[in-house]
């Protein structure tokens, strides 16, 4: 059964690409480590976009359960839905959350928000101190979040579901659901990736 599109597929792998080479460039202090942050905001623009027009299985009201589900859910008394779990929906919204506040952490640091309307007032020193602390902050608990999730993903493989294949050819062969997926166009994901990459632009531009 198909349950995930060819644009949550992309996102996936190239914010999967661009956390590994943002973390090797911010450690070493070494490469574009701006332009790459820059290119994950942009991707994460476009998912949060996504997440509201998207296809049925990326959008957020489909896969945010309410906690006593995810409860139910890891108790084996609730059968998953096609696309995330209740618990992996959780863990989606936990990486796009904490990303996010890296990515904008990082573009303060930059200088990337000095230039936006009443920045004098709001970027004041304290707050730049307290972002640049999140922003170090953010680099060990990132790959602490990326690790459960890549043990999750494992912990499923061996239970002879195969997470991994389904997010690259969008189709989960193990697992049965009910019902069918609703797909939209994806001209529609083009169009929400060419205003996320609007918003960087104007934010670059405007410095």
């Amino acid at each position: 059964m198909k349950v995930w599109d060819l644009s949550t597929r992309l996102y996936h792998w190239m914010q999967a690409a661009l956390f590994i080479a943002l973390m090797a460039s911010g450690l070493s202090s070494n490469g574009p480590h701006v332009q790459l942050g820059l290119a994950l905001m942009t991707l994460l623009i476009w998912r949060f976009i996504w997440g509201w027009v998207g296809s049925e299985t990326s959008r957020f009201q489909h896969f945010i359960r309410p906690p006593k589900s995810v409860v139910r859910y890891l108790q084996g008394k609730e059968k998953a839905k096609a696309g995330h779990n209740p618990a992996g929906g959780w863990m989606v919204v936990t990486l796009l959350s904490t990303l996010t506040i890296q990515c904008v952490s990082g573009l303060a640091l930059a200088g990337l928000l000095d230039n936006l309307p009443f920045a004098d007032i709001w970027l004041t020193d304290p707050v730049f101190s307290i972002l640049e602390n999140i922003h170090l902050t953010m680099i060990k608990v990132l790959p602490a979040l990326v690790g459960v999730h890549v043990f999750a993903v494992l912990f499923y493989k061996f239970r002879s579901k195969p997470l991994t294949w389904a997010m690259i050819s969008g189709v989960q062969g193990r697992i049965k659901f009910e019902g069918t997926v609703n797909f939209v166009s994806q001209w529609r994901a083009l169009l929400a990736f060419v205003f996320a990459a609007s918003i960087t632009v104007i934010i670059v531009v405007q410095n």
